[in-house]
């Protein structure tokens, strides 16, 4: 009985801290933030997924027309891609180098500004292919942080910053 009580109270608190963050909106524009926010979760789904299966033509059309993506790796940023067709060329050459590429989306924090949105988005990224002569599976833990932007009701990535913290690699 303690513990139903508990968890009431708890599920209560919750719902008030929520509550408290969606402020004085209103329902409609409650509902209208959640919807933003599965869109721009579905964006950020919908590149990995599209990643793992080499859909880079349909990727890149995640991005605006001038997005811009900046990779980290290392603590060193690369030369920013700008725009689809750059996009497509580097994502091509990179995916080239395995035939198996699995990502793992894990949480995610979206900050609505109306039709502008700033995103981080934890990811785990496998990668299996031939690696200097060698079969080998290399994992890529990786935070991006995505400007997003609507434009006719849909979000598209505006800059996306890749930030590779770690890298593991085995031989198979």
């Amino acid at each position: 009985m303690k513990s139903r009580i508990l968890f009431t109270v708890l599920i209560f608190l919750s719902t008030l801290t929520f509550a408290q963050k969606m402020g004085k909106k209103n329902l409609e524009q409650r509902v209208a933030a959640i919807e933003d926010k599965m869109a721009i979760k579905y964006v950020v789904d919908e590149f990995s997924n599209l990643a793992d299966t080499k859909e880079i033509e349909k990727q890149v059309m995640l991005f605006t027309e001038d997005g811009e993506v900046v990779s980290i790796s290392g603590g060193k940023p690369s030369t920013p891609l700008k725009g689809r067709k750059q996009l497509q060329q580097a994502f091509s050459a990179f995916l080239s180098n395995f035939h198996t590429v699995y990502h793992q989306n894990a949480q995610q924090t979206i900050d609505l500004q109306g039709d502008k949105a700033e995103a981080t988005s934890y990811c785990r990224v496998i990668l299996v292919g031939n690696q200097n002569g060698k079969e080998s599976k290399t994992t890529l833990y990786t935070i991006y942080k995505d400007s997003f932007v609507k434009e006719n009701g849909k979000w598209w990535i505006k800059h996306r910053t890749s930030n590779f913290v770690h890298r593991e690699q085995v031989d198979l």
